[in-house]
């Protein structure tokens, strides 16, 4: 069973950047040493990965990876500090 991770970076800037892999240890390497010149990641080494989920359906990994990317950074937070509850209502607010 071909298991799928959604991830969160935390980047040198505090901003996150967040992706889908199947291999999470070879995908964050590549982050880490900017394999891909040009990329998000690539400008804000060093990063760190700070949250990750898995799936076992690609669907379901890349619908919740296009969910989180329209959060807020507040909203992002909340799941990274597993603050669950927070969730529901940083959803209906705007936070910088």
């Amino acid at each position: 069973m071909k298991v799928y991770y959604v991830y969160i970076l935390e980047c040198s800037d505090s901003t996150y950047y967040t992706g889908i892999t199947s291999n999470l240890t070879e995908r964050i390497v590549s982050h880490q040493n900017g394999k891909y010149v040009g990329s998000y990641t690539s400008s804000r080494r060093p990063i760190q990965l700070v949250f990750y989920c898995e799936f076992t359906e690609a669907s379901i990994a890349i619908e919740t990876e296009k969910q989180i990317k329209k959060w807020s950074k507040a909203k992002k937070r909340a799941l990274i500090n597993n603050d669950y509850d927070k969730l529901p209502n940083l959803a209906k607010k705007k936070f910088k």
